[in-house]
């Protein structure tokens, strides 16, 4: 499992060209550096849907914060994630960090807002 950093665009009034990423795999697990502004859109035009899992490394009276999901449908699927509060995504770096559990016509865009 490799970590892999991605670098969000930065949305602004006149319109950004999205970096898409379409390289992505099941094995790693990707970084972002948060500010508490970075939105994730998830397109999927393959066969099987994803499910991205958004880590949360925090605690809460020394229970772990359950790792939330989204399902990113086959096919024509498109799902936003974020923005991401900061006490509960970011590591100690100031990263959050996703995985993806299929990833066949899987690309990402990460904006901040």
């Amino acid at each position: 499992m490799a970590d892999r950093r991605l670098t969000p665009d930065e949305a602004a009034v006149a319109g950004v060209a999205p970096t898409v990423v379409s390289d992505l795999s099941t094995s790693d697990t990707y970084q972002v550096k948060n500010d508490g502004s970075v939105v994730l859109r998830f397109a999927k035009t393959g066969s099987g849907a994803c499910t991205v899992t958004m880590v949360t490394p925090g605690t809460v009276s020394g229970y772990a914060i359950a790792d939330p999901t989204a399902t990113v449908p086959a096919s024509t699927g498109v799902r936003y994630c974020g923005p991401f509060p900061t006490a509960v995504f970011s590591n100690s770096s100031g990263d959050m960090e996703f995985t993806v559990s299929e990833v066949t016509g899987l690309s990402v865009e990460v904006t901040q807002l």
